[in-house]
């Protein structure tokens, strides 16, 4: 039986609902553990990090990102991530929080990172997972190329239409491929994985994380110039980065070239999870919430 609850969040115009962990109620004292899913996934990513984190006196809420259901697909279908920074604002706001902890995996993790440049009040610690921060990206692929091939399925997400018509085919196999290929000799478990194609199948949700992809390499407006300014700024919050030792989406070692703590002024560390591919917090869950764990519990209070 799931352990977390259902609920939901409004911001921007724009309804998300959320898996926390109790039940939502008026002035909750804890400290707030916000976590962000990536792509292919949705909120639950964080099954096991939520009951275990709840467990240990905090309020933990996993929402849906932006696109990823109908009732939070915008009009004007804005995906740079400086309108998911937005987001990420306003549900703060709703939750009545002053700060909270930002947790963030794959897409998740590059929303945490700019989230932390433009708004560090409101963040008491960041985790991000299976991404670096961005800053230091032309470094990182002039001494890891093969990252570029590694990364072939950003360029093909550029086809409209047609990314649309493979990613669908065959109740999107495509899907499970990337998450067999990203963490190799994990076998995600069937639930899981048909959870998550129902999740894809809902109308415009499929196009809306795509867009993701395509907004990242819009050159010219201004959403796009800010997000890439945001990407690009240094951390001054306490960061975290857990990357998987297999990881055959973003390769282990750039974050030995793009993790500087000369970027994290406010402190970094770096923790690489043994035989964990991408979804290290899935596949290596008791290991990632000790580390978790122990991260919050030294940030609680904001120092």
């Amino acid at each position: 039986m799931d352990r977390f609850y259902q609920g939901s969040l409004s911001a921007n115009g724009l309804q998300f609902t959320t898996l926390e962990g109790s039940r939502p109620r008026p002035g909750d004292p804890r400290a707030v553990v916000l976590c962000l899913h990536g792509f292919p996934d949705h909120p639950r990513s964080f099954r096991d990090q939520i009951p275990a984190l709840a467990q240990a006196g905090y309020r933990v809420v996993a929402p849906t990102l932006r696109g990823y259901e109908p009732s939070s697909q915008p009009i004007d279908d804005d995906y740079h991530v400086i309108r998911m920074v937005e987001d990420v604002l306003g549900w703060i706001e709703c939750l009545g929080a002053l700060r909270v902890h930002l947790v963030g995996h794959d897409w998740g993790a590059v929303i945490g990172y700019q989230v932390a440049a433009k708004a560090p009040e409101r963040l008491l610690s960041l985790t991000t997972i299976a991404v670096p921060h961005l800053r230091r990206l032309g470094s990182g692929l002039l001494k890891l190329p093969g990252q570029l091939r590694n990364s072939w399925y950003a360029l093909f997400f550029q086809l409209r239409g047609v990314a649309e018509l493979v990613v669908r085919r065959d109740d999107f196999a495509f899907l499970e491929r990337l998450w067999r290929a990203w963490s190799p000799g994990w076998t995600p478990p069937e639930e899981e994985l048909r959870l998550l194609r129902r999740t894809f199948r809902q109308p415009g949700v499929l196009t809306a994380a795509l867009r993701y992809y395509r907004a990242a390499v819009d050159p010219l407006s201004l959403a796009a110039r800010q997000s890439r300014a945001l990407a690009f700024a240094p951390i001054t919050v306490p960061t975290l980065a857990i990357t998987g030792e297999t990881d055959g989406c973003i390769d282990t070692r750039l974050f030995d070239e793009m993790m500087r703590g000369a970027d994290f002024p406010r402190g970094l560390k770096v923790r690489r999870v043994r035989g964990a591919g991408h979804f290290v917090h899935q596949e290596r869950p008791a290991e990632v919430n000790a580390l978790l764990l122990e991260w919050l519990r030294r940030h609680d209070r904001g120092e």
